[in-house]
Parts: structure tokens; C-alpha cells; sequence
């Protein structure tokens, strides 16, 4: 299996080199993509660098500030044109522990389309989370696979990986939503297709460096998009895949 990580990135210039060099130890076949958006603080001059001296890392310059479902679409895109078989999204600040991708990938080559690094399943925590927090987050997450027939306890979860064959058939180029509403929205059309989505428990923890990217405004949009995709999906208007998977 070709497995490229895809990494957004925005001002990570203190956690990038770490990062890379951690997926590097757990996944020592995988290509690296980290894909920077203008980064002021030099994001991407270091994953320039890095990528002089390692094959396996490469780096897609934007020049703007699009976000995060942007810049998987951009990855993806960036992947899919070379052959790679396995997507895994993960994010830069260590709230993803880089060490559980051998897990993930495990589940992916055997059979699911969709593998979720889930807070919310069996042996999964967010160990430094308030129960207030936790409680919104579960609350959010469970009101999305309510109205929308996910079956999964995380599906904002952005710790991932795809198969190409997932992605083609989730048409994720046309997926339009940022931040939490990326990944609900992904998962959402995963579901509608029939792919195989696992939930693998992961540990996940706030960043210690840099500023978190996460805003009201995200929130907000998730919760306005998955009422949308619900009321549409009752109306017969929801999104379908052009083909089923056979």
C-alpha cells in the first residue's frame, strides 16, 4: 500500500520538523505532504529544507489562507495524480499522536474505506478535556450521526485515513465545508456511498505550542451544515454518489 500523510499547516514552524520526523519513525514507507497556506512564520521554508534531504517528504505552497478542507482537497488531488492508495490525515500540533498510525493503516489494509482515529469509542479519551467540553463535543458529534445516519461516535474527528478508492467515490473535490464541517461532511458522503468506516480509539490532546486554529465560527458552521444536509436528505435533495461500489 502507497500511503501519503497529508499535513495542513499554518504557522506550525515550531512543531513541523518534530512532527515529520515522528510520522517518519512510524511509518518509515510513507511519504510526507505538508500542505502550507502562506505560512508567515517560515512553515514552509522548513518542509522545503527537509525535503532536500528526504525524498519522502514533499511540500505544496499555497499562498493564501483557504482552510482546512481546502487543503486536503488540494492534498488529495496532489496524491491521487501520483498513485497513492491510503490518505491519512493528521494535523501538525501534536494533538494527533502520530504513533497510533500503524493502527490506523492496519484497519485500512484490511478492508475500510474510511478508517476514524474516534475519541468517543472503547479505549479512546481526550485526557486533558473538561467534562463541560467533552460533553459538547460528544453532544455534537451525536447530534450529526442522529440527523444525518452516520453510525459513528466521532465524525468530527480529523485523525484519518482514506483509500483513493474512497475518495473517488466521496467525489471529495466537490465537498465544499471547512473545519468540523469537512470532516462531518466526508464522513457523511462515506456513509451515503457504503463505504466501510472503522473507528479506531485514539488518545487526543490539546497543542502545547503555536495557537490553536479553532473558532466559534467553525462550530457554528458545522452545526448550520449538518441541519442543512438533514432537511435536504429528508426532501430526496441530499448528496448521492454518481455510482455505487460494487
Amino acid at each position: 500500500m502507497k500511503i501519503l500523510v497529508v499535513i495542513p499547516t499554518f504557522n506550525e514552524a515550531q512543531n513541523i520538523e518534530p512532527m515529520v520526523a515522528k510520522i517518519r519513525h512510524s511509518l518509515p514507507a510513507a511519504s510526507i505532504l505538508v500542505v502550507d497556506d502562506g505560512s508567515p512564520d517560515g512553515t514552509g521554508d522548513i518542509v522545503e529544507k527537509l525535503s532536500e534531504s528526504d525524498e519522502q517528504v514533499f511540500l505544496l505552497r499555497r499562498y493564501q489562507k483557504d482552510g482546512l478542507g481546502s487543503a486536503y482537497r488540494a492534498g488529495f488531488a496532489w496524491g491521487l495524480e501520483r498513485g497513492f492508495d491510503a490518505f491519512v490525515e493528521i494535523d501538525a500540533d501534536f494533538s494527533h499522536d502520530p504513533a497510533a498510525l500503524p493502527q490506523l493503516i492496519e484497519a485500512a489494509e484490511n478492508g475500510a474505506g474510511v478508517v476514524i482515529g474516534s475519541r468517543y469509542v472503547a479505549g479512546g479519551e481526550i485526557p486533558a478535556w473538561t467534562w463541560y467540553r467533552q460533553l459538547l463535543s460528544r453532544g455534537g458529534n451525536q447530534y450529526a450521526s442522529i440527523l444525518l445516519g452516520l453510525k459513528v461516535k466521532d465524525a468530527t474527528a480529523g485523525f484519518r485515513v482514506y483509500s483513493a478508492d474512497a475518495l473517488r467515490d466521496i467525489d471529495y473535490s466537490s465537498v465544499e465545508a471547512d473545519g468540523y464541517g469537512f470532516q462531518v461532511e466526508m464522513t457523511y458522503r462515506a456513509r451515503r456511498a457504503q463505504q466501510v468506516i472503522k473507528e479506531v480509539p485514539i488518545s487526543f490532546v490539546d497543542r502545547e505550542v503555536g495557537e490553536s486554529k479553532m473558532s466559534s465560527a467553525i462550530v457554528v458552521e458545522a452545526l448550520f451544515l449538518v441541519t442543512k444536509w438533514a432537511v435536504e436528505q429528508r426532501l430526496g435533495r441530499g448528496w448521492m454518489p454518481t455510482s455505487r461500489p460494487t
